[in-house]
């Protein structure tokens, strides 16, 4: 691990470096005289379809504040984003100001040097005023490298129509998830129970946590993955699609799930707030109330879902600090997180914001804001986003009938244990 901390070390000498010469973010411009922000900002999204162009527009509403600067929207599709990120970043070249940047990846772009400390600058804005879980998740060595803009869970979302057709109540458990997805076939011939995300190991935690298991445990620095819930949890996803309680597809898993939910296909999936915007527009849910929400089914040990969301971070070589930061501020703004979650029902990292009549009342929100309270922490380690791929692997694997449950667990465990080398 010696190693791994120099070279580190090395890449963020290299950064600061760059960022101190003036990184090529593509900005120009800063702070006049009179102090007076200009110049351009460039905001790199990673929001999907259904949510840039409400993103894209608050982001260019900043010039109604600050007229002399110009904000230079780019939508980045976020499979794609994390690794550009790190190629125009690590390059010196081409890099964005802000990006809006999952959670799993602060840690990891401030590990290298990529993201500029926003501890005393304008960016943090009322601090006390963030979710304690939200704030967790811009914290790196002691110091803070984002602010919070959206905090989401897991749910189980369902056809309400299809449920009650079948007669069968919205399920609690694997085992009644199982019980219903095999009235729903039996009364409606072609259609079956849960489309199960086979593609995105995202999904897969919801069953890891339901059995009472975790990925690493960070504090003791031991990897958990290959214990028995680890099996379990490989067990639970296979067995879903053996009886036929799910089905599952190994590409494009996400347009699959969302075309055969709102097709009626199936009844029901596994999603977070970020779906709702795209789901409302399906042929099944032209009447909104027809959308159920509810936990996640639970798992032999417990109900669990993982904690997700999004940040703001800013460019450590950026040529524009000061509007940057200003920008930062603003896109987590009281204001701005109100008006997002009442045009995309997205749940705000700010507890204020929970106050305003516009956002209490709103449906998602009233549910997703207790499921966020009991969402399980991930791992906020520059190696956490690194832990899925090997998830994703052997997920394939195991649905595809390769790989056998308990060897799954065991090999994901054995590649932590190469990704992370001071983890027992």
């Amino acid at each position: 691990m010696r190693r791994g901390i120099a070279a580190t070390a090395l890449v963020a000498a290299l950064a600061m470096t760059s960022a101190a010469c003036g990184g090529d973010s593509g900005s120009d411009g800063g702070k006049k005289s009179s102090g007076e922000l200009s110049g351009t900002v460039t905001f790199w999204d990673t929001s999907n379809e259904a949510e840039k162009g409400t993103y894209q527009a608050l982001a260019e509403g900043f010039t109604k504040e600050h007229p002399k600067v110009q904000v230079k929207y780019v939508s980045v599709p976020f499979g794609e984003a994390n690794a550009k990120f790190k190629n125009a970043a690590g390059g010196n070249s081409g890099a964005p100001d802000v990006m809006r940047t999952e959670v799993a990846w602060v840690a990891d772009f401030a590990s290298l040097g990529y993201l500029a400390p926003l501890d005393g600058t304008p960016a943090i804005d009322k601090e006390v005023d963030w979710l304690p879980q939200a704030a967790a998740s811009t914290k790196y060595d002691g110091k803070t490298y984002a602010v919070p803009q959206v905090i989401d869970t897991m749910a189980l979302f369902y056809n309400k129509k299809m449920l009650k057709d079948a007669g069968v109540e919205v399920p609690k458990s694997i085992e009644e998830l199982k019980a219903a997805a095999s009235k729903i076939s039996a009364k409606t011939p072609g259609k079956t129970g849960l489309y199960l995300r086979g593609d995105d190991p995202y999904w897969f935690l919801s069953f890891l946590y339901g059995e009472g298991g975790d990925m690493v445990d960070a504090k003791a620095k031991k990897v958990t993955i290959d214990d028995e819930s680890g099996v379990k949890a490989y067990k639970t996803i296979k067995d879903l699609v053996d009886s036929k309680a799910a089905i599952t597809d190994a590409s494009d898993g996400w347009n699959n799930m969302q075309n055969a939910f709102k097709s009626g296909k199936v009844a029901m999936m596994l999603n977070g707030p970020w779906a709702i915007q795209d789901t409302r527009a399906g042929a099944e849910f032209k009447d909104p109330a027809n959308l159920g929400i509810a936990p996640v089914p639970g798992g032999s040990a417990a109900q669990g879902s993982p904690q997700g969301g999004w940040n703001l971070s800013v460019y450590a070589g950026s040529k524009n600090l000061d509007a940057s930061y200003e920008f930062a501020k603003y896109m987590s703004s009281a204001k701005v997180q109100q008006q997002t979650t009442e045009k995309l029902s997205l749940l705000p990292t700010r507890i204020s914001t929970y106050a305003v009549p516009s956002v209490a009342g709103n449906e998602m929100v009233k549910f997703f804001k207790p499921a966020v309270d009991k969402a399980v922490e991930r791992p906020w380690i520059p190696q956490g986003n690194a832990l899925f791929e090997p998830i994703r692997l052997q997920m394939a694997n195991v649905l595809a009938g390769k790989t056998a449950p308990d060897k799954a667990a065991g090999e994901t465990g054995e590649a932590y244990r190469k990704l992370l080398k001071d983890y027992k």
